[in-house]
């Protein structure tokens, strides 16, 4: 099949019409997922979603990569091992980042304990993004998308991203009034 669609559902515009066209199958740790992906690029400081791009499930993270840094303000760009790769990181730095990408081993060229003590040192950093996708999930009912098609998939996301910064800034602005509060500061 590959990618066509089966004769049954093109001639028959009723069962057309129930079907996502545009979802795909992934596997993840031996756990199979149909559907979309939330790829975001996340404010670091702050845990506020910059730019995101929604992709069907089997459309690699490091795929979309580039794209996502868009207008970065900041010139440090973390990620995790998935995105390590040579071509990754001239591209990064042509684009005038500088990579803290998690270096990656390999089948017998593991990591060294310096690149596994540099690597713990960025997940610091790093796994600020997990708190995102974790109030996502946790707090906003995760991505179950019941919607056929990209564009209307990519809506409820969108929508999604946006009501977690709405939340977020919430949040922020409570912890800075309480500050300003406490400090005495109008």
């Amino acid at each position: 099949m590959a990618g066509k669609v089966p004769k049954r559902i093109e001639q028959d515009p009723n069962v057309k019409r129930q079907k996502d066209l545009d979802a795909r199958w992934t596997k993840k740790n031996k756990e199979r997922y149909y559907g979309y992906k939330n790829h975001v690029c996340i404010d670091n400081k702050h845990k506020l979603i910059r730019e995101y791009q929604v992709t069907s499930a089997e459309v690699h993270d490091s795929q979309v990569f580039t794209e996502l840094l868009g207008d970065n303000s900041s010139k440090d760009v973390w990620a995790d091992s998935a995105y390590y790769s040579e071509e990754v990181e001239i591209t990064l730095d042509v684009m005038g980042y500088r990579s803290h990408v998690h270096k990656k081993g390999y089948r017998g060229k593991p990591l060294s304990e310096y690149e596994k003590e540099v690597n713990h040192r960025k997940s610091k950093i790093r796994a600020r993004v997990e708190h995102v996708f974790g109030a996502i999930e946790n707090e906003l009912g995760g991505m179950f998308v019941r919607t056929i098609g990209l564009a209307r998939a990519s809506v409820k996301v969108g929508m999604m991203n946006l009501v977690y910064n709405i939340r977020r800034f919430v949040s922020l602005y409570g912890a800075i009034s309480a500050y300003s509060m406490k400090s005495g500061i109008k």
